[in-house]
């Protein structure tokens, strides 16, 4: 086990377990947008879903990537095929979550068990889902008005997932990975 608590551990567990749920989740979301006519709000989640992914990665890293993981906490939101109004307002309410209840407790936890790791990937996927909900509630007022998302450029950083439309920073803001690294969608 790379953690020595056994509560950052269960927090570790629990958000792998809902980082994975919205990585899928998201791309099945993407292909509902995509039939619906909204192809920029499909790649929208699917670029999030890769965020999502990277959070799920860099906690199961951090439980030790041998241990069975659970994957039995969602982090919120919508679970079926809904249209895709419906589908970003469950996008939105999971990322709000994340935001306002889950990584900030889990994020506390970790400091106060001085698991620098748990703290780490914590802090990575706190900053990236702030990021995440406002996208997602301008594709919703988008979709809402009969219209796709505007989108030029989607980048992701694939060491803390954080989102950026247009052009990619020249060093990530939250983990310093040089523009390169960015993938582009």
């Amino acid at each position: 086990m790379a953690v020595k608590n056994a509560m950052t551990s269960d927090f570790l567990h629990s958000a792998y377990g809902g980082e994975s749920m919205a990585h899928m989740r998201y791309l099945i979301w993407a292909d509902v947008a995509d039939k619906e006519g909204f192809p920029n709000v499909g790649r929208l989640f699917r670029a999030i879903s890769y965020a999502e992914r990277v959070h799920a990665s860099n906690h199961f890293k951090e439980i030790g990537g041998t241990e069975p993981a659970d994957a039995t906490v969602p982090a919120g939101g919508v679970f079926g095929y809904g249209k895709t109004a419906e589908n970003l307002q469950g996008a939105i309410n999971g990322e709000l979550h994340e935001v306002e209840q889950m990584y900030p407790v889990y994020l506390n936890a970790a400091e106060f068990q001085n698991e620098s790791g748990a703290k780490r990937s914590f802090h990575f996927a706190l900053e990236a889902e702030k990021i995440h909900a406002d996208l997602f509630q301008k594709a919703l007022d988008a979709v809402k008005a009969g219209k796709d998302i505007e989108l030029k450029k989607i980048y992701i950083c694939p060491v803390c997932g954080h989102t950026v439309l247009d052009e990619a920073p020249e060093k990530c803001p939250v983990c310093g990975a040089k523009r390169e690294m960015y993938k582009e969608f």
